[in-house]
């Protein structure tokens, strides 16, 4: 049988997916479609969820049909229970005190920044403005434009009714490569770093050393790229004829470029953009005993307003003296509406807040010990089935809750998602978390020779040497994770 998620459940869900810092918007948005919801001036009662809400809909139209439709019906049942004495408040939403507005920027975005650039070249009709307008509309958000001259024509020809040529569409992109940021509008990584070594040349340096390492640099990436992206370094020598120290010097050059030009932009003309992470819970050390707190921004205040209260009250009082008319059951309707979907959203916000703190408090007390030392060699493996079976919960619902949230804790802000591991056995018989051998992998690649990198075969002997079993192909898996190429791409000279 099909079971159908109810209103509620789909909002819970969506509610538990977010980050605390989405959540303030995704209030924010719902104050201001409906008015019956507002914030509360501080903690004067505890939102409780009781058995006798009523979070249904009646259908009006099957009650005038019928003729059971009483004014009444509505009214009692919002009067009596008290729509004001919904709000919502955490035990666990940390200090009331803390300032729960955050600073929102206001800012341009990449493209906006592109197309004020359009001014510099200068173009000779509105044609052409359109022409650059639709390739810098196709640069996608790492600055880089994917799009094939031939599709861009295309385009033009459907949105815009403009004829063009292949040639003239790859003459205006010349035009828009030298924008700011370096790079911007590349076809491909070389083409990319090409550029911004041009733009880098291209500026007045009065150190002679480091403009031939430059001029050195932009021959690498312009004609021997194969060979510098396989790291072919004695190869480069060869056909270059230089040395290892000017070869080291230039490959120093392209390592200050930008992968993703368009990460380059900031509204305030800096190089950098800061990005911060709001932690979804607190995790404090109190005497050797942890403490876990939910973020005060995952606890907002919210409460029905007193004026929709006032509404059905006015009804109420005045009813025997109205005829029960259409517009009154129309209005009665669009309010009992606006209070339903206030009641859903403070629940949902509600559940969220015992959801968070029941799964995250599973996880703490599984993990304790790296909670308490911080050592990651402490993590025990753990998979989102445990935690369902400690709370009760759904896998689904553990899954929704541990994507894209954080800790904060003495050790710095953690994932949640990287508690998460399965479980490796030792040349002993004990029962290790995956995120142990991958610390252990990662700190010998780390202090590997670099002239020298480990073979994953090497790294294999090394591991079980220390009492892992693992073979050759989970180390490939477990370095791939971690973001670590092959052992001829870690070379260096």
């Amino acid at each position: 049988m099909l079971q159908k998620l109810s209103p509620q459940q789909i909002q819970l869900m969506k509610l538990l997916q977010i980050p605390t810092a989405t959540l303030e918007q995704r209030i924010k948005e719902e104050l201001e479609a409906n008015p019956a919801l507002e914030e509360g001036d501080g903690p004067e009662e505890v939102f409780e969820l009781g058995d006798d809400v009523d979070l249904g809909n009646r259908e009006e139209g099957d009650r005038e049909d019928s003729g059971e439709y009483e004014l009444d019906d509505y009214l009692n049942d919002y009067i009596e229970d008290d729509p004001s004495s919904y709000k919502l408040n955490s035990p666990n939403g940390g200090h009331e005190e803390e300032d729960r507005q955050s600073p929102v920027a206001v800012a341009n975005t990449f493209h906006d920044y592109l197309d004020t650039q359009l001014g510099l070249l200068n173009l000779s009709d509105e044609r052409m403005e359109l022409i650059a307008l639709q390739i810098i509309g196709s640069i996608d958000e790492d600055g880089y434009l994917r799009r094939e001259p031939l599709a861009i024509l295309d385009d033009l020809l459907f949105s815009q009714n403009i004829e063009s040529s292949e040639e003239e569409i790859v003459s205006v992109l010349k035009m828009i490569q030298r924008f700011d940021p370096p790079g911007v509008g590349a076809r491909n990584l070389q083409e990319s770093l090409v550029l911004q070594m041009e733009a880098r040349l291209s500026q007045p340096d009065n150190d002679a050393e480091r403009y031939k390492a430059r001029k050195l640099a932009h021959k690498i990436l312009a004609e021997y790229f194969e060979e510098f992206s396989k790291k072919h370094y004695s190869k480069l020598q060869r056909y270059l004829e230089i040395s290892e120290t000017q070869l080291k010097e230039a490959i120093d050059e392209i390592l200050k470029l930008n992968p993703k030009p368009a990460s380059g932009y900031s509204e305030g003309g800096g190089s950098e953009t800061n990005q911060y992470i709001v932690p979804d819970f607190i995790v404090m050390n109190r005497d050797g005993e942890l403490e876990l707190t939910l973020n005060s921004r995952n606890a907002p205040d919210l409460r029905i307003n007193d004026h929709y209260l006032d509404m059905l009250k006015g009804f109420k009082d005045g009813q025997k003296a109205r005829s029960n008319s259409r517009k009154d059951k129309e209005a009665i309707m669009f309010i009992k509406q606006k209070i339903d979907s206030a009641k859903w959203f403070i629940d949902a916000i509600r559940q969220r807040q015992e959801t968070l703190y029941k799964t995250m408090y599973a996880i703490l007390q599984f993990q304790y010990e790296f909670f308490l030392t911080g050592d990651q060699k402490r993590l025990k493996p753990m998979i989102l089935k445990d935690v369902a079976e400690i709370t009760g919960l759904d896998i689904s619902t553990v899954s929704r809750v541990a994507n894209s949230k954080f800790v904060q804790t003495e050790f710095g802000t953690k994932r949640l998602k990287d508690f998460f591991s399965e479980s490796l056995q030792t040349q002993d018989g004990e029962e290790v978390s995956t995120l142990e051998v991958k610390k252990i992998l990662s700190d010998i690649i780390g202090s590997e020779n670099k002239r020298k990198p480990l073979s994953d075969e090497k790294l294999m002997v090394m591991l079980q040497d220390k009492g892992y079993n693992i073979a050759r192909r989970t180390v490939a898996k477990y370095r791939e994770q971690l973001n670590i190429p092959v052992a001829r791409l870690r070379k260096e000279l």
